[in-house]
């Protein structure tokens, strides 16, 4: 009993770091109309400002899954925390797009160095009968931090447009001062993978990144990839340019805009951390995915038709549900195929996350410029298409099944 409420404390550690950098990423988003104005920047401009980010998130991600597995996933974590508080701070002090895009480079390294630590230190201390339920509340984090954050930018933005980023840097050192002092070692240093002839797995992760995304295919879990590469795009192309969205057609505010999205992330937080557990154990994580991704394609789209706040602000809720939902349910999935390969696959996870969030904010912040309509017409399209994929690898899971017995 000791062993579990020590492990539930850092869980709930990891959930802290968690949050505060999602909440630094989500923190720009009410805020980038303002910035436009101020800077002279564009759509496309903003796209690429939030690509930037995931573009070195990408870079890091296989090389920090494989620290966390060589050197321990808590020193990965607090030294991610650092750097992440150094992004903030430059993005609180930036007068022109180069320290921009500086800021979100380095904040992008953060995340590659936390995200992959903490998934693979979440998979050391819980059994698999407790891996949904610990998968559940570490993306609790990540969705609540993702999405809450531009909330509390655009009710702290009442007091400076530069303030948000300052708190953000601030909670960033104290995150890592406590996680120096209070989190243990999941897994020691001097652990190393056996010496029995590894997988093919082990031996890409000794390779670079671009030989293990091409090598990715051959494992079991290349299609959660794709799904995870997908969903990304989706949401990343739904909310980067949501603010300005609803600040072009329909003239909302900071308020509004965080009014809107800090109720769906609290609703979403919620189920995760209450009913996700039982949802996955109910259903399986292959049908929670596939209904997921029909209800957050169709209701981007309703976006599209609807006018009036309350209408638009259902909607907007039922997308961030679904997400919400099946962002921990590829990861519960992901998790349970790694085996011993945690820092390896939580690695390649994070990869396909950073692709998915650098195109979709590229596309998205391009034909921002075009129609203010198409980019969510495009993220629609392509998860109704995930949607069919996700149907048929189901089929086909079936068939091979009924086939082996």
């Amino acid at each position: 009993m000791a062993v579990l409420l020590k492990n539930r404390g850092a869980v709930l550690l990891l959930m802290l770091n968690l949050f505060l950098v999602f909440t630094g990423i989500g923190l720009v988003i009410p805020i980038m109309p303002k910035f436009m104005e101020i800077l002279g920047i564009s759509g496309s401009t903003v796209g690429l400002l939030v690509a930037a980010f995931s573009l070195t998130q990408l870079l890091f991600s296989p090389l920090a899954g494989r620290l966390a597995d060589s050197y321990g996933r808590k020193k990965m974590i607090v030294i991610g925390m650092l750097v992440f508080a150094i992004s903030e701070m430059l993005f609180g002090i930036a007068s022109d797009p180069v320290l921009l895009f500086v800021s979100r480079l380095l904040g992008g390294v953060s995340a590659a160095l936390i995200m992959p630590a903490v998934m693979a230190y979440a998979a050391d201390v819980t059994t698999k009968e407790e891996r949904a339920a610990g998968m559940g509340y570490i993306n609790a984090a990540i969705t609540t931090g993702f999405i809450i954050g531009p909330g509390i930018g655009g009710y702290i933005a009442e007091y400076g447009i530069r303030v948000p980023f300052y708190a953000a840097a601030a909670g960033g050192v104290i995150a890592a001062c406590v996680t120096l002092l209070i989190l243990r070692e999941s897994r020691p240093c001097e652990e190393e993978p056996s010496d029995v002839p590894s997988d093919g797995a082990s031996q890409q992760s000794r390779g670079s990144l671009l030989s293990q995304l091409l090598h990715s295919y051959r494992e079991p879990y290349f299609l959660s990839l794709i799904i995870v590469f997908v969903m990304t795009f989706g949401l990343a192309n739904f909310e980067t340019i949501f603010g300005l969205f609803v600040d072009h057609k329909f003239g909302f505010g900071p308020k509004e805009i965080a009014f809107i999205i800090t109720f769906g992330s609290i609703a979403g937080a919620v189920v995760q951390l209450t009913a996700f557990s039982w949802i996955l154990n109910r259903f399986g994580e292959k049908r929670v995915i596939s209904i997921c991704l029909l209800f957050a394609g169709v209701f981007i789209l309703l976006t599209l038709f609807v006018h009036k706040f309350w209408i638009i602000f259902a909607v907007t809720f039922i997308v961030f549900l679904a997400i919400d939902i099946m962002r921990p349910a590829i990861s519960t999935q992901m998790s349970m195929l790694a085996k011993d390969q945690q820092g390896y696959v939580a690695g390649l996870n994070s990869a396909f996350t950073s692709l998915g969030n650098i195109a979709g904010p590229i596309v998205s912040g391009f034909l921002f410029d075009v129609n203010v309509n198409y980019p969510y017409m495009l993220a629609s399209v392509i998860l109704l298409l995930c949607f069919g994929l996700s149907l048929k690898a189901k089929n086909r899971s079936v068939q091979d099944a009924q086939v082996v017995s």
